[in-house]
């Protein structure tokens, strides 16, 4: 596999081939998911959760972010690797700034921040000064007592229209990716065709320009809640690069997610 960039995935899109993503927090697994073929690797602050052992993501700091980033650029050669911006790392466009260029220079070649409209001049100022932005919109785990628990969002109207109109919005700014977390498909699928750039979902259908899995639920060893969205490849291979490869077969083919991994 060649090296994927932006113009990579932007290109897949255009031409309407999936993108596989899948977590990593470290050099083994970001090699071996590199090996397999995954197209982009996600340093997300899930580490929180499944690294740590907290209830959500909140406690995850700056010093956490940039040394797990740098562990698992350290293992990549070929896929795009995001890192995303921890709780209150850039609540003001000046800590944004200083904040993902720590990431940056720790190996991530793009950083993912969570919220919605709101957002629009951190992005701006963000790509002026060099870095590429991708948006998460959705379920956004850091706002997580804000939504009352991890609930799925966008399945009355007006929510729906504004996870909508804050796709459109961030992506005007210069957001050049989109996640949706845990929307309904028929959203998930209205915000694909209506945006340029890619759009990756967990939890949003198949409908979506690709699919991201946080690694522990893709292989079978998270404990305790199993989200509905995630599927235990290895159950399925029994071997954990044979489970990659067929996480990232499956999502290619579009057969996953399936319907029972999907909100309505």
């Amino acid at each position: 596999m060649s090296k994927i960039s932006l113009t990579t995935l932007q290109k897949m899109k255009q031409e309407g081939e999936k993108i596989a993503m899948i977590t990593a927090y470290d050099a083994t697994f970001s090699r071996l998911f590199d090996d397999e073929g995954v197209h982009s690797i996600l340093v997300g602050d899930s580490l929180g959760m499944v690294v740590q052992g907290h209830s959500d993501t909140l406690p995850v700091t700056m010093d956490d972010m940039v040394y797990h980033t740098a562990n698992a650029a350290r293992g990549v050669q070929n896929a795009l690797l995001i890192a995303d911006l921890p709780f209150m790392s850039y609540s003001d466009v000046k800590s944004a700034c200083h904040n993902a260029a720590r990431l940056m220079a720790a190996g991530a070649k793009m950083v993912k921040i969570e919220g919605g409209a709101w957002l629009s001049e951190t992005i701006q100022h963000l790509n002026r000064n060099g870095i590429p932005v991708c948006a998460h919109l959705g379920l956004t785990p850091q706002s997580v007592h804000v939504f009352g628990g991890f609930r799925i969002q966008g399945r009355d109207a007006q929510r729906a229209e504004e996870i909508y109109h804050d796709a459109l919005a961030l992506q005007a700014a210069g957001a050049q990716m989109v996640v949706l977390e845990c929307v309904p498909e028929q959203l998930a699928e209205r915000i694909t065709k209506a945006l340029r750039i890619p759009v990756i979902g967990i939890g949003a259908g198949a409908q979506t320009d690709g699919q991201v899995l946080v690694m522990q639920d893709a292989i079978g060893i998270t404990s305790g809640y199993i989200p509905k969205f995630s599927k235990n490849f290895m159950a399925v291979t029994g071997d954990i690069r044979k489970a990659i490869r067929l996480y990232v077969e499956e999502v290619r083919s579009g057969e996953f997610p399936a319907a029972e991994h999907t909100f309505n």
